[in-house]
């Protein structure tokens, strides 16, 4: 496994960040290129990409910021390409603005990507429209719960008005794609993190219908959300990505975190980027800036060191939450994800409007939000 990663400007020049000792372009068969939505709609960045690595499968996704290495990078493209060489990979796309079914939608990448010899699927997906529980509860039926499902839903910046992603082109609305990994050769590192504190009593969700959320116990959830945030309730909705909620399927499930992506004065009810189930329980978070960084770490921490000293590349998936949360610390938790793996593992990835990774209680994945995930691939 060889790699290397590019970082493409407005005039569409490149400068190579990283390249492995005898990484040839023309042997790339995998880029993963990230960019900020307005960015890749200005300078269409396939066909450059195309002619640096012209056999690659190339997957373009908008952000909300690029990561390389323990860097930050805004306002250009970052690309990272991966040479295989034990490895075989398959992709499918699927565009929800002309089917919107997802268990449709499932069986096409199920058909397409889905074999005994299947190690892994990457889903790199819309963020404007997809409802990104569902997707994730169809994808781990499709694969019977035993496959691995890593990756994120693309981002816009702070704008939240259109992401794009694309599969060979330039990237548009609507699309989902999926890219499997098979063979032995391949291995893979999951480990994901929050940092935030619960406070205030756990209640019962009482009415809610997939990802809005309409009452806590016997009170509308936006007026009882709002006597929380006090001072901070006339900053909505802007103010929610300081105070997302900690959600529980049941009393024995693992915590996970909801992101509020709107929020309806009218109906007093609140929008999430993934399901509240009825019957959940539900708890206020809020950050501190220590503990985000240092869940960050944790996160590297839970995978297997012994990967470390193998070549290889990890993909870092984080929340715009955290980004606007963390402000100028951000590059704080890139920093100490590569402290975790040292030189020997190259870093990529891109801050989304949704995170998807294994966690401990399900193999598959789980669709988590303003959380830091971390997967590393490498060939043995």
């Amino acid at each position: 496994m060889k790699l290397q990663q590019i970082i493409i400007n407005d005039k569409e020049e490149n400068r190579i960040f990283f390249s492995s000792d005898g990484f040839n372009p023309k042997k790339a068969n995998f880029v993963l290129a990230f960019g900020e939505r307005v960015f890749l709609d200005d300078v269409l960045p396939y066909e450059k990409i195309r002619g640096l690595y012209p056999e690659a499968q190339i997957v373009i996704c908008s952000s909300s910021g690029q990561i390389s290495d323990a860097n930050l990078i805004e306002n250009s493209i970052v690309a990272t390409a991966i040479e295989f060489e034990k490895t075989t990979i398959k992709v499918s796309e699927i565009d929800i603005l002309k089917n919107s079914n997802i268990q449709e939608l499932g069986d096409v990448i199920n058909d397409a990507l889905f074999n005994e010899d299947l190690k892994s699927i990457l889903i790199l997906s819309e963020g404007s429209f997809i409802n990104g529980t569902e997707l994730i509860n169809e994808m781990i039926k499709q694969t019977e719960g035993i496959v691995p499902i890593f990756g994120g839903l693309a981002g816009d910046g702070y704008k939240f008005e259109k992401t794009i992603v694309g599969l060979n082109n330039d990237a548009s609305q609507g699309k989902i794609v999926a890219i499997g990994f098979y063979g032995n050769a391949i291995h893979f590192g999951f480990g994901s993190g929050g940092g935030w504190s619960d406070f205030g009593p756990e209640r019962e969700v009482t009415l809610s219908k997939k990802n809005v959320l309409y009452k806590i116990g016997d009170r509308f959830a936006l007026d009882l959300y709002k006597e929380y945030l006090g001072k901070y309730a006339k900053e909505l909705p802007g103010s929610s990505l300081y105070f997302p909620l900690s959600m529980k399927e049941n009393k024995d499930a693992a915590p996970i975190v909801r992101t509020i992506l709107s929020i309806d004065e009218e109906n007093k009810s609140m929008t999430f980027a993934g399901n509240i189930p009825q019957g959940s329980f539900v708890r206020l978070m809020k950050g501190n800036l220590d503990k985000l960084i240092d869940a960050a770490s944790n996160a590297a921490l839970q995978i297997d060191k012994k990967q470390s000293t193998v070549p290889g590349l990890a993909l870092v998936v984080s929340c715009v939450g955290r980004k606007i949360v963390l402000g100028n610390r951000i590059e704080e938790e890139l920093e100490v994800v590569k402290e975790v793996f040292g030189e020997n593992i190259l870093v990529c990835g891109f801050y989304s409007y949704g995170e998807i990774s294994p966690n401990f209680n399900k193999v598959a994945c789980e669709l988590h939000n303003q959380t830091m995930t971390v997967t590393t691939i490498c060939e043995v």
